[in-house]
């Protein structure tokens, strides 16, 4: 029997198999959580990804998790990034859809999917917050950043040998004041935070929970 919660999404290509287990459909924080690099064993399933659903859970939203195409159950096949973008969109819709009365959306994304959130938030009206987690600065040309003044989270561990903390640093340097952006530098982590999880989700709760910390 296919796992309770797991479901598939319409898409272009054929469907998006998801993990979305919500409470009902009248909830008014949602969010989506994208995964890592397709072609480097990323899932809907990491545990980064895993643990970033689940504090954005424990402060009251609802989330959606799903593989990208020609990923796990997904059709398609991996799109260096641009596909991967209407992926993020097909869900995005999908999620709006099952609850029409979201006023907080937040798109998450760890390391290769950081970059797909950041750039499908921006670019959507409906997104409020972005959170972006071991984003790998050197995967993508991030100028459109400069345009974005919704609030951005960027977690980063400080040992991150696969996504170095440095070239994040001296790109956010060049971002103006009032931009919107945080960054939150973990000690000691590396870029799956291992023994780190406990720091990476108090940071998230930390951005979003706001006074629907304890639901």
């Amino acid at each position: 029997m296919y796992p309770a919660g797991n479901l598939f999404i319409p898409a272009p290509h054929g469907r998006l198999e998801a993990i979305y287990r919500p409470k009902n459909n009248q909830a008014e924080r949602v969010a989506l959580v994208l995964h890592p690099h397709p072609l480097h064993s990323g899932t809907m399933h990491n545990k980064v990804v895993f643990r970033a659903a689940k504090a954005l859970n424990e402060c009251g939203f609802e989330t959606l998790r799903f593989n990208f195409r020609g990923v796990g159950h997904s059709t398609g096949e991996y799109d260096e990034g641009r596909g991967e973008c209407d992926d993020a969109r097909a869900a995005l819709d999908y999620l709006l859809e099952s609850q029409p009365h979201a006023r907080e959306v937040i798109v998450a994304g760890f390391s290769f999917g950081s970059i797909v959130g950041l750039k499908v938030g921006c670019s959507d009206e409906r997104v409020n917050k972005l959170i972006a987690i071991g984003a790998p600065e050197r995967m993508s040309n991030l100028d459109f950043l400069g345009r974005c003044e919704k609030p951005k989270l960027f977690i980063h561990g400080v040992e991150d040998d696969i996504a170095p903390l440095a070239p994040l640093e001296e790109f956010l340097a060049t971002l103006p004041a009032d931009n919107g952006f945080q960054l939150v530098r973990i000690e000691g982590a590396g870029h799956f935070f291992d023994d780190h999880a406990v720091e990476l989700m108090q940071a998230i709760k930390n951005f979003v929970c706001g006074n629907s910390a304890g639901h």
